[in-house]
């Protein structure tokens, strides 16, 4: 293996780690924005009103989006174990 396979696989994976994570962190930002938004027009400060939302909204987007996350994911095993398999 030269530095050119080692940084293909490394960029792979980012981008696999990326493509997976990406769907929960954008619903936790996007329902962040809009609770921050509430809270400033409302001056409700309630602690508890900054993170059910959020963690309801990600439990929901983790399980809309596992098909995609396990594909991804799946993905990226299968290239490496042929690359194994062929010796990179």
């Amino acid at each position: 293996m030269n530095e050119a396979d080692a940084l293909d696989i490394v960029q792979f994976a980012i981008w696999t780690v990326l493509t997976a994570a990406g769907p929960a962190v954008a619903v936790a930002m996007l329902v962040g924005v809009g609770i921050a938004f509430f809270q400033a027009l409302t001056q409700v400060q309630e602690i508890t009103l900054t993170f059910v939302p959020k963690i309801v909204a990600i439990l929901l987007t983790v399980a809309f989006s596992a098909p995609f996350v396990g594909a991804q994911i799946n993905a990226f095993t299968t290239v490496m174990f042929q690359r194994i398999e062929n010796g990179f």
